[in-house]
Order: C-alpha cells, then sequence, then structure tokens
C-alpha cells in the first residue's frame, strides 16, 4: 500500500529556491492496483517519485509505502525498503557489458538470493517479457524496446509489492509504447501494484483504469475511466 498523508514539500536552497513542489497531498493506492501518474511539467511528478523511492522527505505530512513509514525512515534500513520496490526508468539503465540474463541476475545476486533460485526465476521473467532468445545478448545489440522489457524483467525479478515505472514509454517507438504497457499490465495482473508516470495521454486513454493527475504540486484529479482496450 501507498499513502501519502497531508503531503507538502518545499524547496528552499539551490535552483528550486522558494518552490512549493507538493501542497498537501493526501492519496492513497491500494495493494494490488495499477495507476497512472499524469501531469505537466513541474506538476509534482518527479518529487512525487522522489519521496516513494524514499530519496527526499517531505517538508510535512507522513509517506508509507510497502509498510514503511518513509518519514521516519532511518539510514540504515533504507536499502532494505528499496528492495521492496521494482523501479523502471525511461533511460533504461541497463548495465552495458553484462548480457540480458546477467543483468536480470544482477539485482536477485545484490540481494543474496541462491543460485537455485536465479537459475529459475531469470528464465521465467524473460520468458514474460518475450525475451527468452536474448537472453545472451547485451544491451547494445537490442532495440530500445527490447531494452526496456529487459528493464522491466529486472524490476520484477524480485517479485516486488511495488513497480514503479517513470516515463517507461519514453525513449521507444511510438507503436511499442502500446507493447510495454500490457507487459507492466500483465506484471500488475500477477498481483504486483503498479504506478506509471507518463506525459502520453493516448496510452491511458487506451488502457483506462485509476488516473491521478498533478497540476502545480496539487492532486487536480483522481478518477476510473474505461479503457478502449476493454472492448477488444
Amino acid at each position: 500500500m501507498v499513502e501519502l498523508k497531508n503531503v507538502d514539500v518545499h524547496y528552499k536552497d539551490g535552483g528550486r529556491n522558494g518552490v512549493d513542489a507538493l501542497n498537501e497531498v493526501n492519496l492513497r493506492i491500494n495493494d494490488g492496483e495499477f495507476v497512472f501518474i499524469v501531469g505537466n511539467s513541474g506538476a509534482g511528478k518527479s518529487t512525487l517519485l522522489k519521496l516513494l523511492m524514499r530519496e527526499i522527505v517531505p517538508t510535512s505530512g507522513r509517506v508509507f509505502v510497502n509498510g514503511y513509514n518513509l518519514s521516519k525512515l532511518k539510514g540504515r534500513k533504507i536499502p532494505y525498503f528499496r528492495r521492496s520496490i521494482g523501479m523502471i526508468f525511461q533511460d533504461f539503465r541497463l548495465i552495458p557489458n553484462l548480457t540480458v540474463y546477467e543483468n536480470v541476475a544482477f539485482v536477485l545476486r545484490v540481494t543474496d538470493r541462491s543460485n537455485k533460485y536465479i537459475r529459475q526465476r531469470v528464465p521465467y521473467v524473460l520468458n514474460l517479457v518475450k525475451l527468452s532468445d536474448k537472453a545472451k545478448f547485451y544491451p547494445g545489440q537490442l532495440s530500445g524496446g527490447e531494452q526496456q522489457r529487459v528493464a522491466i524483467a529486472r524490476a520484477f525479478a524480485s517479485d516486488p509489492g511495488l513497480i514503479i515505472a517513470d516515463e517507461p514509454t519514453g525513449n521507444i517507438d511510438p507503436e511499442l509504447s502500446y507493447e510495454i504497457v500490457e507487459l507492466l499490465k500483465d506484471i500488475n495482473r500477477c498481483g504486483t501494484t503498479v504506478i506509471m508516470v507518463t506525459h502520453e495521454h493516448d496510452l491511458v486513454k487506451y488502457f483506462g483504469g485509476r488516473i491521478i493527475k498533478l497540476k502545480n504540486g496539487s492532486v487536480v484529479n483522481d478518477t476510473y475511466i474505461g479503457g478502449s482496450d476493454e472492448g477488444e
């Protein structure tokens, strides 16, 4: 579960002097939901993600993610908290000198999973994203869409309670964007909560579901819409 209670974020220093990035945000996302976060540049989307990843703490209010009170989380516990989350980035962030298999296995090795588990889990998630035949390829040998599918497999490999996708379709061909969101929907059907930040309104309209819109640091709309794919 993700919950924000009366959250304000005010940047006082540097280039964000005097900026209210989030204002009195109250938000609850239940386990198993798929949620789109939308809003123009400067609406507060990046600040919200930084809060959920515990990169920053709110100026006031409380943030809860996967049973952790992030406002009170001690520094030494942050790495353990982050293991409960899978992150997908716009720029993929794959390790270029590791194969597809090794990129996915890496996140499991750093969390001390057994070799037996890794040998079973990695082929499973690569099959899920339809990349079993690319296991021995390096990221540089893949298309942008394939690299993003590797990033999705890596995020899902440790079976996190929550996956956060930050503009996951931003660096791939538009026709592949629907495929990427459908993969995230498949993962969501497995029980994983998915929060996807996007500016691609056509995707949101097509898939539908819960849409949370930010504007000037506030939640201005939180609604459910039917998707165009429901009739297909």
